[in-house]
């Protein structure tokens, strides 16, 4: 669709949707949701403190349990940046100490090399914290984190490959270079590596990676696939499928999520026009799609087929949400303010937001990891939360004039 569409869309959306939180000011609306933050990370860290060592806070399990995972599980670092948000939210040194403790929990991490996901790991809780407090030893984790991410390259493809093929399920699929659309997600560490060190070698794979998912992982409507398979002596597309979406052909809601995201970092470091484009292409076709509720937190596929009864994702609307805050400051005056909010404010409500206490201890309620594999059904997940404390601190930066955290 052309961009006077897109803009169109955004324009008869927003203004459909004004006075939908008129009651409070953002004000009032951000100290109510940091107090609800504070009190239920609180009871988040008061157990991991008592438990005497770091385990990270995940999800929960059928049974209403936390789930706590490893420092090599792709959701490690979430939540040691949701202290690093914490921090920012509130000043309070509580949540910098607790931040610096959890983050360096993981300082192995920047060794890992069998895990595309370095990015979130080392991304959300060393570089968040790098660019709240500037700690020189943060900075060389996250350089050498993207040394190992870098060795995940494949040069005949021009791509990093993101699942090995010999383990686990991933083995079964009969992939060669399998590349998820999630990837996106974790050039945002090899950009800063670059600005941090100097050393362009990351910031050419990253465009690489950009430039080659842009041209193969998009249909002509601009929605995403979940996978694409490539072979590694020539980088030809072997197919596309899905690992966590309903069907191949269908929309996975927290793939185009991490589309508009990723390619919107990597215009905040580029500045080519084409990757903020194709951001904007992916978040009109999921606005314009006929399964998008009205309060904009999508089902967990925009083809599932028991829609409206199909659970929601919260992770996919908190991380839109975050991406839209930064476009506005590429975009103002289209209404990618206006829509951020909308999210926000539908997921600040008890449909979304947990009652203090319950949960897990976890914010929000109701997103989807993997249907497919039968793996945290309509739960709470860390992601969601980090999300969307990152969601509201942009929010109160956009309003106070104030740069974003990677401006400072």
């Amino acid at each position: 669709m052309k961009k006077k569409n897109l803009v169109k869309a955004l324009g008869l959306l927003a203004l459909a949707l004004t006075g939908c939180q008129t009651a409070k000011t953002t004000d009032t609306f951000l100290a109510e949701e940091i107090a609800n933050i504070e009190v239920q990370h609180t009871l988040q860290t008061d157990l991991i403190e008592a438990n005497g060592s770091f385990i990270n806070p995940r999800t929960i399990d059928k049974e209403g349990k936390i789930v706590y995972v490893p420092i090599d599980d792709w959701t490690s670092g979430f939540f040691p940046g949701s202290m690093w948000l914490d921090y920012e939210l509130t000043g309070n040194e509580k949540w910098k100490l607790l931040a610096e403790k959890y983050t360096e929990s993981l300082d192995s991490v920047k060794l890992l090399k069998w895990h595309h996901d370095v990015g979130f790991m080392i991304g959300c809780s060393y570089l968040t914290g790098y660019r709240l407090c500037h700690q020189p030893a943060y900075k060389d984790v996250i350089v050498e984190a993207a040394k190992s991410l870098s060795t995940r390259f494949r040069p005949g493809a021009g791509v990093i490959q993101s699942w090995n093929t010999d383990r686990g399920w991933q083995s079964k699929r009969g992939w060669e270079c399998p590349v998820i659309i999630d990837n996106m997600m974790n050039l945002e560490l090899l950009f800063e590596a670059t600005r941090l060190s100097g050393d362009s070698t990351f910031y050419h794979i990253a465009t690489s990676h950009a430039d080659v998912t842009m041209k193969n992982h998009f249909r002509a409507d601009n929605s995403c696939y979940h996978v694409v398979d490539y072979t590694l002596k020539d980088g030809k597309v072997r197919s596309r499928q899905t690992a966590q979406g309903y069907a191949d052909e269908s929309s996975w809601a927290r793939g185009q999520a991490w589309a508009i995201y990723g390619y919107t970092v990597c215009y905040r470091y580029t500045h080519e026009p084409a990757y903020l484009q194709q951001a904007e292409k992916t978040l009109n076709f999921i606005l314009n799609n006929k399964n998008m509720p009205q309060d904009l937190v999508p089902y967990w596929d925009f083809d599932a087929p028991d829609i409206p009864a199909a659970p929601r994702d919260a992770s996919a609307a908190a991380c839109t949400a975050s991406a839209l805050y930064e476009m506005e400051g590429y975009g103002p005056g289209k209404g990618y303010k206006e829509l951020a909010d909308k999210i926000v404010y539908s997921l600040s409500t008890p449909a979304y937001k947990a009652e203090q206490g319950t949960n897990g201890n976890f914010i929000l309620m109701h997103s989807v990891g993997s249907i497919p594999h039968g793996a945290e059904i309509d739960v709470p997940l860390n992601y969601a939360d980090y999300y969307y404390q990152e969601a509201l601190i942009r929010k109160r930066n956009l309003e106070n004039n104030e740069p974003f955290s990677f401006e400072k």
